[in-house]
């Protein structure tokens, strides 16, 4: 399982995605599940990594779903029209 950061926001998006894009290259799993249950802090940044970390695992034939995630991030993401692309983890 891949984990976010308890801080996402412009300033780490970079440095997270690289970090999400070691951690899929690593594991090998069918189902890619990220953790965003410590995200506290973020912006639209943090939908942007997790879209960018969905569209890499789609691109391995792989299922991508988020688990944990805060409501006001899925609200923010329900704002921009991208809920449905970030799936919630059963």
């Amino acid at each position: 399982m891949l984990v976010l950061p308890s801080e996402l926001t412009q300033r780490q998006a970079t440095a997270c995605l690289r970090e999400l894009m070691q951690g899929l290259r690593a594991e090998q799993a069918p189902a890619v599940v990220v953790d965003a249950t410590a995200t506290a802090v973020f912006d639209s940044a943090a939908l942007a990594v997790l879209l960018e970390c969905r569209r890499a695992a789609l691109a391995q034939g792989r299922t991508f779903a988020v688990q944990g995630m805060p409501a006001a991030l899925a609200g923010m993401a329900g704002l921009y029209g991208v809920d449905s692309l970030l799936a919630a983890a059963g």
